[in-house]
């Protein structure tokens, strides 16, 4: 468990940096070019958030708190008309931008030690297909309120 510590902190250290190389990565990648509509200040402060408070996000949030940050996050690319696939990839290339991190910084000497990364990998799987899941539940809930919000807004000016 020491170990599991001591790999999240080094993520927290270094937050500013693979907050920098995300937002890079989505800048560049033909796979979530529609994150243009998406301000480079607001992207990199949601991905540092997460990336600073990583031992939270794993060892201290719930469920609930994991939902609510990620059924808003789906929601506000939907209004920033970002395809849904984009925005998977997005949280897919903050995953692999961590991957990549912890390949380079991570010194494995004993076999205890690489239980220590791989209880954080599986900590940070689940966290991550959480993450989709309920980026997706947010997007999907404000796609099909879209619709009621025209018919709506049409019906009062009729």
């Amino acid at each position: 468990m020491m170990l599991l510590y001591r790999l999240v902190r080094l993520i927290e250290t270094h937050s500013q940096a693979l907050a920098a190389a995300l937002l890079l990565k989505v800048q560049e990648s033909e796979h979530t070019r529609d994150y243009r509509n998406v301000p480079a200040e607001e992207l990199k402060e949601r991905v540092y958030e997460i990336y600073r408070h990583l031992g939270d996000w794993l060892l201290g949030k719930t469920e609930f708190d994991i939902e609510q940050r990620y059924l808003e996050i789906g929601a506000k690319r939907a209004h920033q008309l970002v395809p849904f696939s984009q925005v998977a990839m997005a949280i897919m290339l903050t995953k692999e931008t961590l991957w990549e991190f912890l390949r380079k910084e991570s010194i494995l000497d004993r076999p205890v030690e690489v239980f220590g990364e791989l209880e954080l990998l599986q900590l940070l799987e689940q966290f991550f297909d959480r993450a989709i899941f309920y980026a997706a539940l947010g997007y999907e809930q404000t796609v099909s309120a879209a619709p009621l919000e025209t018919s709506a807004a049409s019906k009062s000016t009729s």
